[in-house]
């Protein structure tokens, strides 16, 4: 019966902050567990503590299964191959056995060394023996399901020629049809259009497999976990909450157990009291009476073992995020798209969107929504100073026919899914705020702190950017668009990292944007705050619809 068990889990970051304090839970047979909490709260290192990847400074942790795990990079990977990637979740000893497999075919390519080529058949015989060739069959179902094709046929396919909703499916495809009874999946959903997130849905609620996964995605969670593992923020150390109930009903129990806490503390704050008042008044009474010195020794002993015994569980730090989107005027229609094409994409279309409007873009992964948003980001087909992006950010060109122009007054700000930010790499966040850049004029440290304080990043404020978490880099490109000064916002899947309290922030900040905004997203959660829907269809076609159409890439 394969489950996880995570027993008074300690640990210390090397700054001496404790992270996780006395964190234990059990995710039963068959269960699909989602692991939730605010970014930076220890979800993605509570699941190396799981994996094995590392080791937590106390507690212990038993997985009684074979143990598979989804790291959170995937999608990213642009070197290699379709098998390489495969690799990346297969067992060990077969990673080790496939990389002896590929060094002795390099080294035959250039000798014929007799030696060089016993230990390449050794290594063959050990990819058997270890179940390569077993695996191999998994693989071939997973690209035909996947992709369309035999392994064989796209097993040398250069990996970067997927893109990140394809590369997922096609690991998601490998773990649900694989051997391992435990499955530890760090954001799954990131990167799959909508059909694949419901096909995910299907396949976990399905599957006989014991899930662990950490998501931020709220229809996913609604309709796939069957209890919730919450990371409570706490001064003294992160705490786990379970939830023994679905997503939908999650929220509702937490503010219930927050009630409950927050009058227990004030019971045993009253209680507290009233045994210190006792004993102070049995001490002024046994000074003037003999008789009285047994009561007050009584009480003491009685208020020590009160204050020994310590209060009840501190009720949990609630995330407080306030976002001040801020935008300006502009001049009524901010794009004007006529005729636009993008190459081998998109069928031309035409569309203007005007200021003040919500604009989501819908569709299957691969059609062209990104290429769309980056066209604007730069300015457009003709872009001139007046609709310089705000960021220093090198914004790489799109190939298209036909003219897509920004209005007047408009400033685009561009929010990019991968957070690839070479341009902030390597600096902390302070920093960043302080020196400013060509369109954002530098902060003083004091006002630069507060803002962070705002996002929940101050204590991230001398780390740098490529140091944080995803949602903590979502949260600061957020952070930087409210800043720049931008009237046009363009967000790529802006909440595919975000925690549940920032993707509400979020939601929040944009209602109260004075300026336009066009996303591109399969957050169906998100998408329901939007008042137009552009959607790019498999075909190229694009076209409005009068609410959130869901469709893959056919």
């Amino acid at each position: 019966m394969p489950h996880i068990d995570v027993q008074h889990l300690n640990y210390t970051l090397p700054d001496g902050r404790v992270l996780l304090d006395d964190v234990s839970f059990r995710v039963g047979d068959g269960a699909v567990a989602a692991l939730v909490g605010a970014n930076g709260a220890g979800k993605s290192t509570l699941m190396k503590f799981v994996s094995g990847e590392w080791q937590p400074h106390e507690g212990s942790i038993v997985c009684s299964g074979r143990v598979a795990v989804m790291p959170q990079f995937i999608g990213h990977m642009t070197e290699g191959t379709v098998r390489d990637l495969l690799l990346t979740v297969a067992p060990a000893k077969l990673r080790e056995v496939a990389d002896r497999i590929d060094q002795y075919e390099l080294a035959m390519m250039d000798s014929d060394d007799e030696a060089v080529m016993m230990k390449y058949a050794q290594a063959i015989s050990d990819w058997g023996e270890y179940g390569g060739y077993d695996l191999e069959v998994i693989w071939d179902v997973c690209t035909m399901a996947a992709m369309g094709k035999e392994f064989e046929r796209v097993r040398a396919r250069p990996v970067g020629t997927l893109s990140g909703g394809e590369q997922k499916r096609l690991v998601l495809e490998s773990l649900l049809r694989g051997p391992a009874e435990i499955l530890l999946l760090d954001e799954p959903d990131n990167y799959l259009d909508v059909p694949g997130k419901r096909w995910l849905e299907q396949q976990l609620r399905e599957s006989k497999k014991t899930v662990l996964l950490i998501s931020h995605d709220r229809e996913l969670l609604a309709a796939a976990a069957t209890h919730i593992v919450s990371v409570e923020l706490s001064p003294a150390g992160n705490t786990v909450w379970v939830h023994a109930g679905s997503f939908r009903t999650f929220h509702q129990a937490r503010r219930e157990r927050f009630a409950k806490l927050e009058e227990m503390r004030l019971r045993w704050d009253e209680k507290h009291q009233q045994l210190k008042d006792l004993v102070q008044s049995l001490k002024v009474k046994a000074a003037f009476n003999d008789g009285m010195s047994s009561r007050y020794r009584a009480a003491c002993t009685r208020l020590e073992k009160f204050e020994l015994a310590g209060p009840p569980q501190a009720v949990p730090i609630e995330q407080n995020i306030n976002m001040r989107l801020k935008g300006g005027r502009t001049g009524k229609r901010a794009v004007i798209c006529e005729q636009l094409e993008l190459s081998g994409l998109t069928k031309p279309f035409d569309l203007e969107v005007w200021y003040g409007e919500r604009l989501a873009v819908l569709g299957g992964n691969g059609t062209g929504k990104s290429h769309f948003l980056r066209l604007l980001a730069l300015g457009g087909s003709d872009p001139d100073i007046e609709h310089r992006p705000v960021s220093d950010i090198v914004i790489e060109p799109v190939n298209h026919f036909g003219v897509a122009k920004l209005g007047a007054r408009v400033v685009p700000g561009w929010f990019a899914q991968t957070h690839i930010r070479p341009d902030l790499n390597g600096r902390t966040l302070l920093e960043i705020l302080h020196r400013g850049d060509e369109r954002r004029a530098g902060m003083p440290q004091e006002p630069a702190a507060r803002a962070l304080d705002r996002y929940e990043l101050a204590y991230a404020g001398e780390q740098k950017f490529d140091t944080l978490s995803g949602g903590q880099q979502a949260r600061f490109q957020i952070l930087l668009l409210e800043l720049s000064g931008a009237t046009l916002l363009l967000l790529d899947e802006p909440t595919d990292n975000l925690d549940l309290a920032s993707a509400d922030a979020l939601q929040t900040g944009l209602d109260a944007f004075d300026g336009t905004v066009i996303a591109v997203t399969h957050d169906r959660w998100f998408a329901e705050s939007f008042d137009r829907f552009l959607l790019v269809e498999s075909d190229g076609t694009v076209r409005e619809t009068e609410e959130p159409v869901w469709q893959g890439r056919g």
